[in-house]
């Protein structure tokens, strides 16, 4: 097996947005904002090659959407995936899997691609799309609260390619799920959002999606005004940061733009950061 991050595009988000109750005053000690209130945000991806399978771990935004939709999220930087995948030997016809954390359209845009036609087809004609089946309904049918972030044009497109395979386990910890990881399933955030767990060189890789966003995020209060059921999300932060503590877990940044993998300790305030690392000086 090896593993590789994938840059697959940066952008920015309202920084009281991103911290919900936390002042200002607290939360831009570790993620400055520009004049509009935004904070840097990365969408980050991780490819997992195993034997015959190439395994993408959420798509960042992708590239479809018109000028205006672009404009609330100022895109910065020069990297995207198909300029990841390639820095790294491969392409997207490579993949044979995409993995999708939730369908919020910041981890599922680049799913799909509007084709020269005006029709949106899959990004990865070969590869089979992996949502979990309670998450799917769950989008299909949005609440007034997410609508804005379930965009039909990223889900239906899916849906009809017969690429769309779903995982069913609804246990907390899903062990050797079918591509091979284990996966934690927690809900503050959305409904069944899916946590990759990957035993990789001896050590344990998280890939916290939006469960833990940046490491700004890592105190247990700060948590996203996104989130659908914040009480749930600070129950589910406090058991999966014990347990990433207690079994030295690394954890996989997908939306920090300055930290990609981090360690964590027991500080005087609970738990946080301890060592920032890129994949490549972990393994």
């Amino acid at each position: 097996m090896n593993i590789y991050s994938v840059e697959t595009g940066n952008f920015k988000l309202d920084g009281g947005a991103m911290f919900g109750v936390v002042p200002k005053a607290l939360w831009e000690k570790t993620n400055p904002c520009d004049n509009k209130n935004r904070i840097s945000m990365s969408a980050r991806s991780l490819l997992i090659e195993d034997g015959n399978r190439l395994i993408l771990i959420d798509t960042g935004l992708g590239n479809k959407q018109n000028e205006k939709f672009f404009s609330h999220y100022s895109l910065w930087g020069d990297l995207n995936l198909d300029k990841s995948l390639e820095l790294i030997g491969f392409n997207r016809d490579d993949i044979t899997d995409v993995f999708l954390t939730h369908l919020h359209f910041d981890h599922c845009g680049g799913a799909i691609n509007l084709s020269p036609k005006g029709f949106f087809v899959p990004a990865f004609k070969n590869a089979k799309f992996w949502v979990h089946r309670d998450h799917w309904a769950w989008a299909k049918n949005p609440n007034s609260r997410e609508q804005a972030s379930f965009l039909s044009e990223n889900i239906n497109p899916i849906e009809s390619s017969g690429q769309l395979n779903f995982i069913t386990n609804k246990k907390p910890h899903i062990k050797n799920s079918i591509l091979g990881f284990d996966i934690i399933l927690v809900n503050g955030h959305t409904e069944k959002q899916m946590l990759p767990v990957i035993t990789y060189k001896e050590k344990t890789i998280v890939f916290v999606a939006d469960l833990i966003p940046t490491v700004g995020h890592i105190p247990i209060p700060y948590i996203m005004s996104y989130d659908t059921r914040p009480l749930i999300t600070l129950e589910e932060k406090t058991l999966f940061l014990q347990h990433a503590v207690k079994n030295d877990w690394l954890l996989f940044m997908e939306h920090d733009p300055y930290n990609e993998v981090v360690s964590l300790k027991i500080g005087d305030k609970g738990v946080c950061i301890d060592k920032s690392y890129t994949l490549k000086q972990v393994f």
